[in-house]
């Protein structure tokens, strides 16, 4: 297991509302968030916070396709351009932005932080993005541009610990020495679901977000009646997102692809119903829910000593 510490993340609930204000700093770090619905952001007014040079995520859904949707920008004075949004922007109905607590954060830093979240997000492929064109990255000196990685660090802890995994790539296989190991004991431990028949030859791994289906799997080309409509919906929906391509005789997932359930995945790559706590096993035949008995036993015989 790494020996990464853990990070104290704090949430302040403005009205006491866990979908109002909300105000988020993770423990010495002189950074801090603000998430705010749209119809609130006037609101803001009234927050020294939101009065500073900053960078900000607008959150929503594509019109057209109803799926998740983001823009990021920076500005010199967050709440005046976020005023400008709800005059501008349809989409959005949530706004998170990062300013500075001890207000050292210039226009030439948000600038640098627009960018490399652009960057981050677009590798990640979680949301579409509003932004037309990627933002140029502004000339920072090399101990300014050090910074403002450290700032980064934190600000995506924040994000997923308010929900918002937009910047954070899916995780692919991990190595025995890669700090990743921190997400999840099975995250190392590559899964095997193979069906001969149907044509079915894949791999994965569980994690703490979901389970992984590894680039480069292979589905069955054909579905049964008996799929239940949400996994058939899913699956057609990958094959329109490009996330999984059909060929004459397969589909192949082109990407590693995050799934909410070992049996979602298997439904989809199988196209029929499958428990995927007994298909999905280890290249020593163990399924994954007896990996993960084993898992829980050694946890309690720890805890016990």
């Amino acid at each position: 297991m790494s020996s990464t510490h853990g990070k104290t993340v704090r949430i302040y609930l403005a009205d006491g509302s866990p979908a109002g204000i909300r105000h988020a700093e993770v423990v010495n770090w002189t950074g801090q968030a603000i998430v705010c619905p749209r119809g609130r952001v006037g609101e803001l007014s009234d927050w020294p916070e939101a009065h500073r040079p900053g960078v900000y995520i607008l959150l929503g859904e594509n019109p057209k396709s109803s799926k998740p949707m983001a823009y990021i920008g920076e500005a010199e004075h967050v709440h005046t351009r976020l005023k400008q949004h709800v005059t501008y922007k349809d989409f959005w109905d949530q706004v998170v932005f990062f300013t500075s607590k001890d207000e050292n954060l210039t226009k030439s830093h948000v600038k640098y932080l627009e960018s490399r979240m652009v960057d981050l997000a677009v590798t990640a492929k979680r949301m579409e993005l509003e932004n037309g064109n990627a933002p140029t990255q502004s000339t920072l000196p090399r101990p300014d541009r050090a910074a403002m990685e450290e700032f980064l660090g934190p600000a995506r802890i924040l994000l997923g610990a308010l929900g918002f995994t937009l910047l954070e790539p899916v995780k692919g296989p991990i190595g025995p020495n890669d700090e990743e190991m921190k997400d999840h004991p099975l995250a190392s431990t590559t899964l095997f679901f193979e069906m001969s028949k149907s044509g079915v030859k894949a791999t994965g791994a569980s994690g703490d977000e979901g389970f992984v289906v590894f680039g480069g799997s292979v589905g069955s080309a054909v579905t049964v009646d008996s799929l239940s409509s949400g996994y058939e919906k899913l699956r057609e929906t990958m094959l329109d997102d490009g996330r999984l391509k059909r060929t004459a005789d397969a589909i192949l997932v082109s990407r590693d692809i995050l799934f909410n359930s070992p049996s979602a995945a298997a439904a989809v790559l199988r196209g029929a119903e499958k428990n995927g706590r007994t298909c999905w096993k280890d290249k020593n035949g163990k399924t994954l829910a007896e990996l993960e008995e084993a898992l829980l036993n050694t946890t309690e015989d720890e805890g016990s000593v």
